[in-house]
């Protein structure tokens, strides 16, 4: 296949050059054509080394050959990793000053965009509308993940890892753009205008349906947590957890499909975003106190779904953790000092003292210990956090994390529990929700 790697003018533009390697070796002939901006962070010599094909900025370069309409004609797949938020914009409104714009003018196959730059940037109503330009149009957007960005910055825009990028490439190589995928991407529009770096994937099967939508949350405002929170350790190790965060997401479908207004802070999620839902994208324990905090004096009800870390590390290593090498111990481990993440419920709680507002529902993952059970484990959780409800559910390695299904227990302060399950997840959330619909007033 003839593929078209665009390189925009960022610095994980060192990044492409490993996306490039996955093409080489699965035996695809590569175009690399960087913008002149790109070229500072990685040389011309490179891409050439690495593509074995001669690179060029601009048209004029072999103008006998009409470069700047060939390579586009010719192309099987074009994409641009990483897109910067200035190429993003130019491709947006059909410039071609280059040759990497004017390919992209002429190409008739699926072009795959991978957005990369800071957090501000990413979330500027210019670029969200600019990326829905190209959507509308048919493109296809590998949303930026989250994390640590040039410098201490962290948040959302970091070109997600070459090996996701090229998965999704090798996709469209081998099954090609449905004839229906404008219309499919203007579908995914909302995800991408909320767009957090919630990576796309395939809906959860249903194991049980939902009953008829209910209007019972019109005009309340919900504020969900989801997921599970990363704790770096250095720039390829993190602490977390195996949260799938599809609860959290199903509890989004079911209150706006119930009239609410739902807003999700959402950790390291794969899963598509519910029609009319807002994704607040984070990544730590931190950057989710953040999020929410910043949030819950819009909600009337707030769901803290998420699997949070308690700990992190003491220190960030801003290189690789090293095996050690020392003949005298060679089974010598570094020691990672930990300390606690703050309790985001507790002072949630805590904050809203005697106020009525907002509804606080918590969840309780719990595996259950030698003299306590999951639902003993959960009542103290429930006296000691001060929630309005708590969503108290048994975890392990083959339990809920990553299932469709779910059993849960809801604990009140007055009254008994109310046990709901095994069901799909989506049945769970209704459940949820009107257990929390009577404390709404």
């Amino acid at each position: 296949m003839n593929i078209v790697l665009g390189v925009g003018g960022g610095i994980a533009a060192y990044k492409a050059a490993l996306l490039l390697r996955l093409f080489t070796e699965s035996g695809h002939s590569v175009t690399v054509i960087p913008t002149t901006a790109a070229l500072h962070f990685v040389g011309e010599p490179t891409w050439s080394a690495l593509s074995g094909k001669p690179v060029q900025t601009d048209v004029w370069t072999h103008v006998e050959q009409v470069p700047h309409v060939r390579l586009g004609q010719q192309a099987d797949l074009v994409v641009i990793a990483p897109a910067t938020a200035d190429l993003l914009a130019r491709a947006a409104a059909g410039l071609a000053d280059d040759l990497l714009t004017n390919t992209l003018l002429t190409a008739r196959c699926p072009v795959v965009y991978a957005p990369a730059m800071h957090t501000e940037m990413w979330e500027h109503p210019a670029t969200q509308a600019n990326v829905e330009t190209l959507i509308e149009r048919g493109a296809h957007i590998v949303p930026p993940a989250s994390g640590r960005l040039t410098g201490a910055d962290t948040g959302p825009g970091r070109l997600p890892d070459p090996e996701e990028i090229f998965a999704v490439c090798r996709h469209l190589l081998e099954h090609g753009a449905s004839p229906s995928a404008g219309e499919d991407s203007r579908r995914g529009a909302p995800a991408i205008r909320a767009a957090t770096g919630t990576r796309p994937g395939p809906p959860a099967r249903r194991t049980s349906s939902p009953r008829q939508q209910e209007p019972d949350y019109t005009g309340w405002h919900v504020l969900i947590s989801a997921g599970g929170t990363r704790e770096p350790l250095d720039p390829v190790r993190f602490l977390g957890n195996r949260s799938s965060g599809k609860q959290g997401f199903a509890l989004a479908a079911r209150a706006a499909a119930r009239g609410a207004l739902v807003k999700v802070v959402s950790a390291n999620v794969s899963l598509p975003v519910p029609e009319g839902v807002e994704v607040i994208p984070v990544g730590t324990a931190l950057e989710m106190q953040a999020a929410v905090e910043a949030q819950v004096g819009w909600a009337d009800l707030v769901i803290m779904a998420a699997a949070v870390a308690d700990f992190r590390p003491a220190a960030y290593a801003g290189s690789k953790i090293k095996k050690t090498h020392d003949p005298a111990d060679p089974d010598a481990a570094p020691v990672i000092e930990l300390v606690r993440n703050p309790d985001i419920l507790a002072g949630l709680v805590q904050a809203r003292g005697p106020a009525p507002r907002p509804v606080i529902v918590g969840f309780a993952a719990e595996t259950g210990d030698a003299d306590h059970s999951v639902l003993r484990l959960g009542e103290e959780k429930l006296a000691r956090k001060g929630c309005d409800l708590l969503v108290v559910n048994e975890v392990g390695v083959d339990k809920t994390f990553g299932s469709d299904e779910n059993t849960v227990h809801i604990l009140r302060k007055v009254g008994a529990p109310v046990a709901a399950g095994p069901a799909g997840k989506d049945v769970i959330a209704d459940a949820i929700l009107d257990a929390a619909r009577p404390l709404m007033g």
